[in-house]
């Protein structure tokens, strides 16, 4: 009820201090007014008393209250009704470049590297209100999967139906991967444009070079985080396909050019991750949402209603009914 309900002035709210004190001086006030007469009995008198007479203190509460509102108008009560506008500024462009060779099936992260992966950016992109998402994946050749779009149920539905095998196979080829990108990212008007490119290998595949791709995205003004993606040392990948399909695991030496990856980002004005966890690859997710942030600016308007004239006219109302009880119906006896 009260939950909008402000005092503009609250500092007047200390004239209330006053009320015992004049409470105390009309009672000492009353005593002194009062003539006290010794008599040896009191048989021979009349000793009703006039009720007007029990109601002459009326008038002083009638003036205490009128008091009591005049203070709570000085203090100004008023309702206010706040409403807000958000006004984005031009936001991120962000395009997801995804290694999805064999090795992302790899078992060190649960369940694998590329399920591990889908899960953590799906929580990214859906925290991206702002912004544009697109995704390009790569394994021997690279494609866009989806373009930079505003809508995160096109990239999240995207991004859950990544499957390895969709591109051709045979190796990783990560300079195509970020040149890809920065194709998707080069006319992008937006005040900031992002790739993210993830592997776990190094470029071993496509007709582009990673370092001409890294110098595309310089001259582009598109920045670069990269991160590689996998244990330290041995981890169980998939080593051959069987003749039924199924994919046979053994446990093979982790090989990420963490070199390449870190002149990527260096060139770029971007970062370097290496993520050797699920949780690892989660917190570099979160860092990357926290280090590429889009402008908000939100603007309040505050609409105000005075609630004081109805006080002030309230206790103009008690005077008025206590000057004329004053000097009418009390009038004998004041």
């Amino acid at each position: 009820m009260f939950e909008n309900f402000i005092f503009e002035n609250p500092h007047f709210f200390w004239l209330l201090l006053l009320l015992p004190l004049a409470i105390v001086w009309y009672v000492w006030k009353q005593n002194k007014q009062q003539a006290s007469l010794k008599v040896s009995s009191v048989q021979g008198f009349k000793t009703s008393v006039s009720n007007l007479t029990k109601l002459k203190p009326l008038l002083f509460v009638i003036r205490l209250i009128a008091l009591v509102l005049l203070i709570i108008a000085l203090a100004r009560p008023r309702t206010v009704d706040i409403s807000t506008k958000t006004d984005t500024t031009k936001g991120i462009d962000i395009v997801m470049a995804i290694d999805v060779s064999a090795s992302m099936l790899s078992k060190d992260l649960k369940p694998n590297r590329l399920e591990a992966l889908k899960e953590v950016a799906a929580e990214f992109i859906k925290d991206r209100i702002n912004d544009r998402i697109g995704l390009v994946v790569y394994a021997g050749e690279s494609y866009t999967k989806t373009p930079i779009t505003s809508d995160k149920s096109i990239a999240a539905t995207a991004l859950k139906n990544i499957r390895y095998g969709e591109v051709i196979e045979g190796g990783t080829a990560i300079g195509m991967g970020l040149a890809t990108s920065v194709n998707r990212l080069k006319d992008s008007k937006a005040k900031s444009k992002v790739i993210i490119l993830l592997t776990d290998g190094s470029n071993n595949a496509g007709f582009i070079d990673p370092k001409i791709a890294s110098e595309l995205a310089v001259e582009y003004g598109i920045k670069a985080y990269t991160i590689g993606i996998g244990t330290n040392g041995m981890a169980l990948s998939p080593v051959e396909r069987l003749p039924n399909g199924a994919l046979r695991y053994g446990r093979t030496r982790v090989k990420i050019d963490e070199k390449l990856l870190k002149e990527i980002a260096k060139a770029t004005n971007g970062k370097y991750f290496r993520a050797t966890d699920n949780k690892k690859l989660e917190q570099i997710y979160q860092e990357i949402d926290k280090l590429e942030k889009t402008d908000i600016e939100e603007f309040k308007f505050y609409n105000y209603e005075e609630k004081f004239r109805s006080l002030v006219l309230l206790a103009g109302l008690l005077i008025f009914i206590e000057f004329l009880l004053r000097y009418t119906v009390f009038k004998s006896f004041i």
